[in-house]
């Protein structure tokens, strides 16, 4: 027999069974038959049949019986053998071997896993034979010659047997891996290689070395992937025919045990080894000469079969199309990752090795929604460490449970923003690693919400995603997390079409799709890739992109320099989409595309202003303000010294404002940085702290630095923009940037309804729809340019309404010739109709294509590619645009091109096809889809909830344009409309509340329904002042109504006791209202950045079901015709007994009275209350921003009606009759003259301040002022109050008629001043009594300033700090030049020295108003010194405080000028300037 068949026999006989059952020949069946204890007469007629493993796990219980085995056999066969299907179906924990004769291959070993080999002797030469040795029991010092003496017994057994072979140190026998430390690899290296020189016959030491390979040290992991710090140490032996040729190999002096001097020394020292079965046997010895006699001659034969297996062996250069198969799933089909079909990527991956990182840069380019990482130590030394250049945002899987509504998940966990890094198995937030067994039950539940969660349809596309399995480890486990999550992502998605994995060799993508067939019967083959490695893999897929989006960005920097834009600074300055010097260099984008889009009426992009700029284009049509943007407005607001500013373009809608924004942001890229705002958000923070940082990006060290230029679109209030600069500029002071101009210069792009909208001023430009000659040139020249191009212009709308000067009849034509044979049972007629609802009555109103392509039913072929959802509109496409959506996510949708396309839209439909307005609304209300899951949907739910709800305040609608519309549309169907609203919007207590005041507000009013939703409201939102107010609404306007409807006159009994137990009712409930204003305006006081403003609704809704109590009383027979008892009774001066006791009658009356007594007499002192509440709140407290005071205008008309009902019953009139009546006592003259100051509203100092600012005042106060001077020289005990109010007067009336001859010498008032000041007042009058000292003695300075000041700011917090949350203190006065009364001047006659429409209390901020102030030479400027957040007078210790702590720099000790301003908190510096 030759010596290869005497191998190929022990190889068949080997009592090792292979690891996979597949693997088995009919002996190692046999031998596994026996082991079971199956009968051996069985066990022989399968050997006989030839049954070798594959055949068993294919057999059937029916074939046991065909065989005729014995009963025992069945029994134990069939049990047996399914759990070996098991095992095979799902391995336990066993492991390849690391490639042989590799040393870069991403390979590691888990602790106490099996190796997937056994030690065998020579099977094929090629295919290695595996020797074991735990290497555990050795002692250090015996370590190294234990190593030496094993690696030259196998390597030298292998060499003369012709197989390749591998020897593993730290492997028990049983092929467990145990691992071992390893203090100094090159030690080992070192010692192999002497031992090579030692032991081997010199002449044959380099062919050992050649066919000995260096040691090779595989990281031993925990189960839990964690690092061990210890190493199998393997050595490759391969004896290749070219080098060992015919030789055999003798060992020389090979000692087993340095301290048995024996040992070796046989046989002259020489050893011959060969392999046989699983050891290394020496031949050279007395049992074994035999063999080794007829093995010396025999080499040849050896020799040659080596040779012939080589050569059957060499590797076939394969001809894989794995890079294009790559290219296509991963782009779904486009081979573009700029242009890719999906949207976002999730990647899921394990264990990296450190060789493979460099090789996966590519996953640093792409959109990766998230990163599901199981490897414990990603951090480290994994996957995670290669994105230290992007920013990523940690998560654990717990924070995606659906808590909350999941876009404030979204933005909580910044998803569109960065990639999120999930941490799946620990590794972060001190979380511990679990291993495979325990992982399902300690983590599997929160990372199965990760899955739900990422493919929920609102929170990625539809389809448009991709989950990549990044398979850097080998996955051998069946209760592997990769393999569980993967089912997580099959169940979810329905499928293997969203999901592709990659590796890099053929062993584990063998595991992995075995794993998958054998658990899931899924065969996920079509969807791997894993010839190629993963330097390919890189490659490949960085190829996929443009050179634009590979390459740097650029922003200037100083002096026309340039500065490179890292993309962990891009990453992190998130809310921002950052305009680059270089922003379309190097992109491969479709020119005509981009037009097609941009003239149809979509949206500009940058590309537009790119391609408009190259060679042989027109240049992009330059509106007329665009000049007067870039030449003037932007020059003079750089002079400014604020750190921020802003101009405004205001637009109507479509006509190409936001398109002028950004031209100037364009046309002055490479001079400013350039940004958008992509997300409006209620809280500035974040967007502050990223707008200055990129002000400073790589310039923190330079004196001077490019200016940021910010652009912001559709905010709905000038407020949120003066709210948004006020923000920068505190960030600037925090960051210590100060700069004698402008910072941060924000573009605000604001629409307007109509040009009287827009707040005009010299940093403002409107854009409306009327073009002008010199644009209409440029419109006309772009056409010919399209005719010269032979681009069809048929469907470009947007341009040609423009072009055609908006023409209402083009519009009209358009509409009408592609709405014929609309027909509204159709889906896409549907979703178009819709369309245009939201884009008539909702600003910015989207709809997500992926909300649409579900609507309209659209299929999705299985390579996940799927059709253009504006195709399924048929002809209505072609009034469709896509455009991307930025709220709390990023997403594609679809809208109308334009604004008066969409208002012809509805008008054609509503006309021509019989399709309302209420139709199109309950198409949104009540179609189910609307109530399912899709992208975009709570965005729409917004836009949808703002249609129905939103009034106009400026045309004082009861209700949304849309339900006025509606009512006279069709009249009756809004009541449908809001019922099915508050079904669509089934918690939403502003539903409610709205369907409350539309039952109590419509014709035929409906009071119960109303106080139902009203409570109903309230059960849904306790804590919300304005929706509780619903019910005293409800309430009040019940009693009104009622009221009136009484024909009766005087009114019975029995209605006065309902009207009054109603009243009752009406004022507990304002009284709720009030007390929930108060808490939630505590709670406002503690957060920063909160300009919500007090609820001053309960107030004025108690005043008036007081007002409405009085109009009641009058009209009952006690009180009809005498209106002054009424006053009387109410005011506690006579009973209500005493009034009727004359009058049996009236009893009946007399006894309802009797029975609300307390309410009614509380009546006029609440009423009195609320007044002065009200006039000082509106007095005292101005807007907190440069602005219209809103609130009070919405209040003021209201209050002041109320007032004069009060005070018709309880003032007095005509004072000079009182003061000359001869028979009237002193003290009823006293209490007369009160009650005219209080009708008067001058029994208050926030009352006389009001003087400030009414006309044609004069003689009403020169009145006050006598007869606070009657009350004066009357009183025996001079009332501190008075005296004030004296003063205030007096000052007042100086300001507003100085010729006065009622006005009394200012050394009298300032003597009478310094009496009070030396006098303890009370609180309540201290704060007035110090705010007109200290605006009185400032002109002396005397000492005594300092101490008003810090007085007057403890008392204004005191007071205001509950209800003060969004207001500052008002500013009434000036100081001036001269002194006396003259000293003090009032915001009259400063806004007598601005220009017409002006109004200095909404222009605190605009320098230019300042300068005008200036000019005039009338307020005195103050010089003094920068302190802590404050200004110091002069040379002295008086402060005053800046009205925004952002105008001060942190300069202390600089020397500023200002002016100065007299408010409740104590002195302002205004106009604040470093002096020269």
């Amino acid at each position: 027999m030759s010596l290869a068949a005497n191998n190929e026999d022990e190889q068949s006989v080997s009592s090792e069974l292979p690891a996979d059952v597949n693997d088995w020949n009919k002996d190692h069946v046999r031998e596994w038959m026996l082991r079971i204890k199956v009968d051996k007469e069985d066990v022989d007629i399968l050997y006989n049949a030839k049954m070798n493993g594959a055949g068993l796990l294919l057999l059937e219980k029916s074939d046991l019986i065909e065989l005729e085995l014995s009963w025992n056999s069945k029994k134990l066969i069939i049990p047996n053998r399914d759990q070996l299907k098991q095992k095979v179906l799902t391995p336990s924990c066993s492991l390849k071997p690391y490639p042989f004769k590799r040393f870069n291959a991403a390979h590691r070993y888990k602790e106490n896993s099996i190796l997937d080999a056994t030690e065998t002797g020579s099977k094929d030469c090629i295919q290695p034979c595996h020797e074991f040795k735990a290497f555990t029991n050795t002692s250090e010092e015996n370590e190294m010659t234990k190593y030496r003496y094993e690696v030259i017994r196998f390597a030298a057994a292998c060499m003369n047997s012709r197989t390749n072979g591998t020897i593993h140190f730290g492997v028990a026998d049983d092929g467990k891996i145990l691992g071992v430390s390893v203090q100094n690899k090159d030690g080992f290296t070192t010692q192999q290689s002497n031992a090579i020189e030692k032991h081997f016959q010199e002449q044959f030491v380099e062919i050992a070395k050649r066919c000995i390979m260096p040691p090779r040290f595989v990281e031993v992991l925990k189960a839990d992937m964690t690092s061990t710090g210890k190493y199998v140490i393997e050595v490759d032996i391969e004896p290749s025919f070219i080098v060992c040729k015919e030789l055999h190999f003798h060992i020389l002096n090979l000692e087993k045990n340095m301290k048995d001097p024996s040992a070796g020394k046989k046989n002259d020292g020489k050893s011959f080894f060969i392999r046989k079965d699983n050891s290394s046997k020496n031949l050279l010895t007395p049992d074994s000469s035999r063999i080794y006699k007829k093995y010396i001659p025999d080499m040849s034969e050896l020799s040659q079969l080596r040779k012939d297996e080589e050569e059957k062996h060499l590797t076939e250069v394969k001809n894989s199309v794995q890079g294009s198969k790559l290219c296509e799933m991963l782009t779904g089909g486009t081979h573009s990752l700029d242009k890719s079909h999906f949207t976002w990527y999730v990647v899921v991956a394990n264990k990296s090795h450190p060789d493979q990182l460099d090789n996966l840069n590519f996953l640093t380019y792409m959109d990766l929604m998230a990163v599901l990482d199981f490897d414990p130590e990603s951090t480290e030394n994994g996957l995670n460490t290669q994105f230290e250049d992007r920013k990523t945002n940690s998560h654990l899987p717990a924070q995606y449970k659906i808590t909350q509504a999941v876009e404030d998940i979204i933005d909580k966990l910044k998803l569109n923003r960065n990639t999120s890094w999930v941490f799946c198995n620990g590794g972060f937030n001190e979380e511990d690693p679990s291993d495979s067994q325990k992982w399902l039950t300690e983590k599997g539940s929160s990372v199965r919400d990760v899955v739900s969660f990422l493919c929920r349809r609102d929170v990625l596309p539809n389809k448009k995603f991709l989950i990549v399995f990044l398979l850097l480890n080998q996955v051998t486990d069946g209760n592997d997390p990769m393999l569980e999550t993967f089912s997580m992502f099959l169940q979810e998605l329905k499928g293997t079409n969203q999901i592709l994995c990659i590796c890099d060799n053929e062993t584990t993508y063998t595991y992995w799709k075995d794993l998958i067939m054998g658990r899931y019967g899924v065969d996920i083959s079509k969807r791997c890739i894993s010839e190629l490695s993963f330097t390919e893999i890189n490659g490949t897929v960085l190829s996929l992109w443009s050179e634009n989006r590979k390459s740097d960005r650029f922003l200037p920097g100083v002096g026309g320099s340039k500065v490179v834009l890292s993309k962990k600074t891009e990453d992190t300055l998130d809310l921002l989409s950052i305009l680059c010097v270089n922003q379309c260099d190097g992109g491969n984008e479709d020119k005509q595309q981009h037009e097609e889009r941009f003239y149809r009426g979509g949206k500009v992009s940058w590309w537009n202003f790119h391609f408009s700029e190259q060679a042989g284009s027109v240049p992009f049509i330059k509106r007329d303000k665009f000049e007067y943007i870039i030449d003037v407005i932007i020059p003079d607001l750089l002079n400014m010294k604020r750190a921020c500013v802003f101009f405004n373009i205001f637009h109507l809608p479509g006509c190409g404002g936001t398109t002028l924004a950004m031209h100037v942001l364009w046309t002055l890229k490479n001079k400013y940085r350039c940004a958008v705002l992509q997300d409006r958000t209620d809280d500035f923070t974040d967007v502050a702290h990223q707008v200055v940082e990129l002000l400073t990006y790589e310039t923190k060290e330079q004196q001077t630095r490019p200016p940021v230029l910010l652009m912001i679109d559709d905010f709905e209030d000038l407020c949120d923009v003066k709210k948004l600069q006020l923000q920068i500029e505190e960030e600037c002071i925090k960051q210590n940037i100060f700069s004698k101009s402008s910072q941060v210069i924000i573009v605000n792009c604001m629409r307007a309804e109509s040009r009287e909208q827009a707040e005009e001023n010299d940093d403002s430009v409107f854009v409306g729809n009327n073009l002008s000659e010199k644009e209409q040139e440029q419109f006309k020249e772009k056409l010919k340019e399209f005719k010269k191009s032979k681009i069809n212009t048929d469907t470009f709308y947007g341009f040609m309404i423009l072009k055609s000067n908006f023409s209402l009849e083009y519009i009209r034509g358009v509409v009408k010739n592609t709405l014929k044979g609309f027909n509204s049972r159709h889906k896409h007629a549907q979703l178009f109709a819709v369309l245009v609802l939201l884009n008539v009555y909702c600003k910015n109103a989207l709809l997500s294509v992926t909300a649409c392509e579900e609507f309209l039913r659209l299929q999705t072929t299985e390579d996940c590619r799927s059709c253009r959802v504006e195709d399924r509109f048929e002809k209505f496409s072609t009034l469709l645009t896509r455009c991307t959506a930025s709220s709390k996510r990023v997403f594609e949708c679809v809208m109308v091109i334009h604004s008066s396309i969409a208002q012809h839209c509805l008008k054609e439909l509503t006309a021509s096809h019989g399709v309302t307005r209420a139709d199109i609304t309950n198409i949104l209300l009540t179609t189910d889809f609307f109530h399912d899951l899709f992208l975009g949907k709570q965005k729409l739910m917004y836009d949808v909830r703002s249609m129905l709800v939103k009034r106009q305040h400026s045309t004082k609608g009861l209700f949304s344009p849309l339900i006025h519309d509606i009512m006279k549309e069709t009249p009756g169907m809004e009541e449908t409309i809001l019922q099915n609203a508050a079904k669509f919007y089934r918690k939403d207590a502003v539903m409610f509340q709205l369907l409350a005041r539309y039952y109590y507000l419509k014709n035929d009013k409906d009071f119960q329904m109303a106080n139902s939703w009203a409570k109903k409201a309230k059960d849904h939102s306790k804590d919300n002042s304005y929706i509780c107010d619903t019910v005293a609404q409800v309430l009040k306007r019940e009693l009104k109504y009622q009221f009136h409807q009484d024909r009766d006159n005087p009114i019975k009994p029995d209605s006065l006791e309902m009207y009054l137990t109603m009243a009752e009712s009406a004022t507990k409930a304002c009284k709720e209202t009030q007390q929930i204003a108060h808490k939630e305006a505590m709670i406002r006081f503690q957060r920063p950045n909160d300009y919500n403003t007090y609820n001053t609704a309960g107030c004025l809704n108690e005043l008036q079901v007081g007002v409405q109590v009085i109009e009641i009383l009058q009209k009952i027979p006690l009180f009809n015709s005498d209106h002054q008892l009424l006053g009387q009774v109410l005011s506690g001066q006579i009973k209500i007994e005493d009034s009727t006791s004359k009058q049996p009658k009236l009893k009946e009356y007399s006894d309802v009275l009797r029975k609300h007594l307390r309410y009614l007499l509380d009546l006029k002192g609440q009423m009195k209350q609320h007044f002065d509440f009200l006039d000082k709140y509106f007095v005292n407290l101005a807007p907190f921003l440069a602005e219209k005071d809103k609130q009070k205008e919405l209040t003021h008309d209201r209050v002041n009606k109320c007032f004069q009902q009060y005070i018709r019953l309880f003032g007095e009139k005509n004072w000079t009759v009182i003061v000359n009546d001869n028979h009237m006592n002193t003290m009823t003259k006293i209490e007369k003259t009160r009650q005219c100051l209080e009708r008067n509203k001058a029994d208050s100092y926030t009352g006389l301040l009001e003087y400030l600012y009414k006309e044609d005042s004069a003689s009403t106060l020169e009145e006050i002022v006598e007869q606070y001077y009657f009350l004066l020289q009357s009183e025996k005990e001079r009332y501190v109050k008075d005296a004030v109010n004296f003063i205030y007067a007096s000052v007042i009336l100086a300001n507003i008629n100085p010729e006065s001859k009622h006005i009394r010498p200012y050394q009298s008032l300032h003597q009478l001043l310094c009496t009070l000041i030396e006098q303890c007042t009370s609180f309540s009058e201290s704060l007035p009594t110090n705010y007109i000292a200290l605006s009185l003695l400032w002109q002396d300075l005397i000492p005594e300033l300092t101490s008003f000041v810090s007085q007057i700011r403890n008392m204004y917090t005191n007071e205001w700090k509950s209800v003060g949350n969004g207001r500052r203190a008002a500013i009434h006065f000036f100081l001036g030049k001269e002194k006396g009364y003259k000293g003090l001047i009032s915001q009259r006659d400063v806004n007598s020295w601005l220009q017409p429409g002006q109004n200095i209390s909404t222009e605190w901020d605009n320098e230019k108003t300042w300068k005008q102030v200036r000019d005039t030479g009338k307020l005195h400027r103050a010089s003094g010194k920068i302190r802590h957040h404050c200004i110091s007078v002069g040379d002295s210790n008086v402060v005053v405080h800046p009205m925004f702590q952002s105008q001060l720099p942190k300069a202390f000790g600089t020397r500023v000028s200002f002016f100065i301003g007299f408010s409740m908190k104590g002195p302002v510096a205004l106009d604040i300037d470093f002096e020269t």
